[in-house]
């Protein structure tokens, strides 16, 4: 069967891709495009070309399955098949449904127009997997839209909504019939006679002040946090206001080999992968299907509350929200109200989606009238007696098929449970703050979790737009667990000499939005001691906790809302503070400890290293499936850089050999109970492995 069916319709040359399941431009696909394009021109009684695809998308890009063969550098290329739409004499039009993203965008963008049903969605993605669009869409796009918007659009890579695409001036024009009016809108610019290609519309790329792509790098700058492939995209796109195309074609050639030797692409190619692979549950058949979740109720109309509502809400799911508190009630649904007046304002959403979302939100005051859901998220603080109470209330309250789910950051999942007659339906449903905002779900399974409530919830993540990733049951489950070694050995640094500033600035500098020491001033110290104060209960003999968090504290120094933490604050600007390192000097020298000086290299080593170290022991324990499970927790709920592709892969990257090196000091340092090397990790540098080893190392026992 052909890759691309040749059919003649009204005169016009109707060529329709048909390679599932997503018409990726495969060898055959372009070959069959270029005859068909070849046989239209041939044809006198053809008058105009169109270009369609089967199925639910227009054409994907690059056909995944040819990459490192033959196939993916045999003619013709796509850009040997580009320049062939582009030279045709006869206007070929694009017809667009589902997507057209990467080089399915920019194999329309060297048609002579574009046409789209309102549903489908266009946009240049590459940035994501740390490249630029490397078949001239850094080229052309602005060309079609202006160098703002493309700016923009090709350094987020987001996708744009067929609508908007046609105000931007990316699609030509939104039609209902896709074949029928893509058809009639070839005749039409047959008429008319063939319009330019893109390729040689100059208008809105002359005359562009310079000063417009300095002003983009300085404000969008800060966003990119180390990533390359940014800086590159708009470094093409200038060359496309001041180059020929051919000049300009040549250096986002130039650019696109160079991050295609990169290894941030490297990171962002295995990042890709894993989101996709953390859905997938070994011990979960394949014919387990997920219950449908038609309706939620959540527990605790708090700022973690009524996030995880508007999560649901802004999926099309009706929400109850439940709070026994009339006026935190009251005052949970107005925060929500205010958060969806915020977006609209920036005009992230429109009035009607407002009110649409807002809509689906009810407030309930009680247990009464919990009949009709599906599932139930409890949100209430860490508060183990209290979370039992309100299971016991929902397992009375709600129907015997439904999920109830908790969103403790680090309580035990079975004790919780065993408040029910249901404890394989109950699961651990931990969102981030804000919980409408952050992608990460960590759903965290009990010893008697049933499959079924496992494929719901990691179904439902993906339906409600997260990246769910499953957990074992433990204190802190993937992510906590691993983030108290980031945010106390910061401590133990300051104590032997290193400066907030310092150990802040690396970790930024690294790619975290935010550093450990202004983390803790901005989450603000006072409850961080009440939790500290537990934990030491359960400390190994061998192990010291910090105790710089409390001094600051009884000094009144809880961070920026008292104006004063580890830095002092002028509204929410930090500055130094000599106070804060006399304090600091102070605690060192009750201790006994005598300070020194650190490279940027230790600190960033003592920084990261036992996130990686404490993840392999997380491996050990079964609590993570994978290694790039926790690559996907940190990248989506803690804010490690993606383009690094998350902890472990970094780890492995700069050598498990440093990571073993960098535990085996902190175990000496620190307590080698919880700092000390894992025994995955010895093995694995021992044997030099890496983390596709581990399972088998794992099943043997090490």
């Amino acid at each position: 069967m052909s890759t691309v069916d040749y059919a003649v319709q009204s005169s016009v040359a109707v060529l329709t891709v048909a390679y599932p399941p997503v018409n990726a431009l495969s060898l055959a696909v372009r070959a069959g495009l270029g005859e068909g394009v070849a046989r239209a021109i041939a044809d006198p009684a053809v008058k105009a070309i169109v270009v369609i695809g089967s199925g639910t998308i227009f054409i994907a890009g690059a056909d995944i399955s040819e990459f490192g063969t033959p196939n993916s550098a045999a003619e013709p290329r796509l850009q040997t098949l580009q320049a062939q739409f582009e030279a045709s004499p006869k206007p070929i039009v694009a017809a667009i449904h589902g997507t057209a993203l990467g080089g399915g965008l920019e194999l329309a963008l060297t048609c002579h127009a574009r046409v789209a049903v309102q549903s489908a969605k266009v946009g240049l993605p590459e940035v994501k997997l740390g490249l630029l669009p490397g078949a001239g869409g850094t080229i052309r796009l602005p060309r079609l839209t202006g160098v703002v918007v493309a700016l923009e659009a090709i350094t987020t890579g987001r996708h744009i909504g067929a609508v908007e695409a046609n105000k931007l001036g990316i699609v030509d024009a939104i039609v209902f019939d896709l074949k029928a009016d893509a058809i009639g809108y070839a005749l039409k610019l047959a008429a008319e006679g063939t319009p330019p290609p893109v390729r040689d519309r100059n208008d809105k790329i002359t005359g562009v002040d310079p000063k417009v792509f300095a002003d983009f790098r300085a404000r969008a700058g800060k966003k990119w946090r180390g990533q390359i492939a940014p800086a590159r995209i708009v470094d093409v796109i200038e060359a496309a206001t001041t180059r020929s195309f051919d000049d300009a074609k040549a250096f986002e050639n130039e650019q696109f080999k160079a991050l295609m030797e990169s290894d941030q692409r490297k990171a962002l190619i295995h990042y890709f992968f894993a989101e996709r692979e953390a859905r997938k549950i070994p011990d979960v058949p394949a014919d387990i299907k997920p219950l449908p979740i038609r309706k939620v109720v959540v527990i605790g109309s708090g700022l973690m509350g009524g996030g995880i509502a508007m999560s649901f809400a802004n999926a099309g799911i009706p929400v109850k929200l439940l709070d026994i508190d009339a006026e935190a009630l009251a005052r949970g649904m107005g925060v929500i109200r205010k958060t969806y007046e915020t977006s609209l304002s920036r005009g992230s959403i429109t009035q009607a989606q407002l009110d649409e979302r807002f809509g689906r939100i009810e407030p309930v005051g009680g247990y009464d009238d919990l009949g009709d859901v599906d599932m139930a998220i409890e949100a209430v603080f860490e508060d183990m007696a209290l979370k039992q109470k309100i299971f016991a209330l929902l397992d009375k309250a709600t129907p015997p098929h439904a999920i109830l789910g908790t969103n403790t950051s680090s309580l035990d999942i079975d004790q919780i449970a065993s408040a029910t007659t249901r404890p394989d339906k109950v699961i651990g449903a931990h969102f981030f703050s804000p919980a409408n905002v952050m992608k990460l779900l960590e759903a965290v399974r009990g010893s008697k979790t049933s499959a079924e409530t496992i494929a719901t919830v990691m179904a439902l993540g993906k339906q409600i737009g997260k990246a769910p990733v499953l957990a074992g049951n433990c204190d802190g489950f993937i992510g906590n667990r691993m983030l108290q070694y980031y945010t106390v050995n910061a401590e133990y640094m300051l104590e032997r000499g290193a400066t907030p500033e310092q150990i802040d600035r690396v970790a930024e500098q690294f790619g975290m939005a935010m550093g450990p020491l202004a983390m803790r001033d901005l989450a603000g110290m006072a409850q961080a001691v009440n939790v500290r104060a537990v934990r030491k209960l359960t400390l190994p003999a061998d192990e010291r906790m910090p105790e710089l968090v409390e001094r600051m504290v009884e000094a009144g120094r809880i961070g920026q809302k008292s104006s004063a933490g580890f830095y002092r604050y002028d509204g929410r600007e930090r500055l130094p503070d000599p106070a804060a390192l006399d304090l600091i000097r102070a605690e060192a020298q009750r201790q006994g400890i005598e300070q020194r000086s650190f490279t940027d290299e230790e600190i960033l080593a003592r920084l990261f290293h036992p996130l990686v170290n404490e993840g392999a022991k997380e491996l050990e324990e079964g609590i993570a499936i994978r290694a790039s499970d926790i690559d996907v927790a940190w990248v989506n709920g803690y804010g490690f850089p993606v383009h690094t592709g998350g902890p472990m892969f970094w780890g492995e990257q700069i050598g498990l050999d440093k990571v073993l090196a960098t535990a085996r000091t902190l175990g000496a340092e620190n307590g080698q109970t919880r700092w000390g090397p894992s025994r995955l990790l010895e093995r694995l540098v021992a044997e030099g492995k890496g983390w596709k080893d581990a399972p088998a190392l794992i099943a043997a026992g090490l």
